[in-house]
């Protein structure tokens, strides 16, 4: 979710001036401008973290779905310990990606259907779950499917706290609206744990960490993480002290480390335990995005500045149309955290970006396009303060 802390960042951004980096380095088979050097993207980056007095931030390039550069640059603390590229750090949204590709690989076995409505997918109505009462009364619950779920089109708000009277409410027809959710996402895990009998923690452990060797990542806490951990910084500097998570939240409770996240992404990229079509269908555009910006997510103002770059919802990921060809991104925030994965689809290239450091979001309009070069990013919808 967004905050009207992280709005006002936005009249700060000023990133226009920052010209794409000098490029080292061969031109790719699709024709691809060449990728800047690493130390041309790490001096870059410590340059932006110093402008905006951002303390900690991690970044990983792949090109080709080959891990070509990580770095860590500031600290992980208040005491200033120094954060590298193994400190486990809090994934947020990037968790519901995660998920996503737990949940392409159910399908490809056959043991789950993106289509199949929800009244289908548990062994008892939805709202005899003690979690979902609020909706007997809206029958409209059960045309909710995954893909809904993962499209962010199920008509729930983000998280049922933020409604006036905090209870859980349809604000439209399912598959109607894009709207991001995470309350969609704990229906997601309910079908999951309740519905196919997996516990969320150890399927995720070991179809997804363990496959792509992810030593330092996690969907609930873990004792070891405390050696090397990151605390966050909010946007007035202050720290928060890293949440212990004690249960896995398919909305965001990974955590993690850059190193692990640049594996993790290089094999969606590739595909890696996916079939084709599955692999495919993640990064399909499905469902257009016609809102002025993500954020809040009720908010049905239309906006026709993104026009131009197709804005859809795929599989866990948001599709856009880059200079470049199809592209694709997901974000993950809270007060105290900024975190951005970017891929151009053709050339299976990405940028991925976590910081301890909420104010870190407002250096990545440049950071991306020196190291990806202009690709038409829509970052004033995914940060609605960016156009404030």
């Amino acid at each position: 979710m967004r905050l009207s802390s992280v709005r006002a960042l936005g009249t700060r951004l000023a990133f226009a001036h920052f010209m794409m980096l000098p490029a080292a380095g061969c031109r790719s088979s699709l024709g691809a401008q060449a990728m800047p050097t690493a130390s041309s993207i790490d001096s870059l980056a410590r340059t932006l973290m110093q402008r905006e007095r951002v303390q900690g931030l991690a970044l990983a390039v792949i090109d080709a779905g080959a891990v070509t550069h990580v770095a860590a640059f500031g600290r992980r603390s208040e005491a200033g310990a120094p954060l590298t590229t193994g400190t486990v750090m809090y994934g947020a949204s990037l968790t519901k990606a995660a998920v996503a590709y737990l949940v392409m690989q159910l399908v490809d076995e056959g043991r789950l259907t993106l289509d199949a409505p929800v009244r289908t997918l548990l062994p008892k109505p939805l709202p005899e779950y003690p979690d979902y009462a609020d909706l007997a009364t809206d029958t409209r619950w059960g045309d909710i499917t995954p893909r809904m779920i993962l499209n962010h089109t199920t008509g729930l708000a983000n998280f049922r706290w933020l409604e006036p009277d905090k209870r859980l409410r349809l604000h439209h027809a399912p598959g109607t609206r894009y709207g991001y959710s995470g309350e969609g996402f704990y229906i997601l895990q309910l079908i999951l744990e309740e519905g196919l009998g997996l516990d969320l923690t150890a399927a995720m452990q070991h179809r997804v960490f363990e496959r792509f060797g992810m030593t330092h990542t996690s969907m609930q806490w873990r004792p070891d993480f405390q050696e090397n951990l990151a605390d966050g910084f909010r946007a007035d500097g202050s720290i928060e002290p890293h949440d212990e998570r004690s249960r896995a939240s398919a909305a965001g409770s990974m955590d993690t480390s850059i190193e692990d996240q640049a594996t993790l992404w290089a094999g969606i990229v590739r595909g890696d335990g996916l079939s084709a079509a599955s692999r495919a269908e993640l990064v399909r555009p499905q469902f257009p995005i016609t809102s002025r910006h993500q954020f809040p997510t009720l908010d049905t103002t239309a906006g026709s500045e993104h026009a131009a770059a197709a804005l859809s919802a795929g599989v866990g990921v948001v599709t856009f149309t880059s200079a470049s060809g199809p592209a694709w991104f997901k974000g993950g925030h809270n007060d105290s955290t900024g975190n951005m994965v970017i891929c151009l689809e053709r050339q299976r290239r990405c940028v991925v970006l976590l910081a301890n450091d909420v104010r870190a979001e407002r250096i990545y309009p440049a950071l991306v396009r020196g190291i990806l070069g202009e690709i038409s990013m829509p970052w004033s919808w995914e940060y609605d303060w960016l156009a404030r």
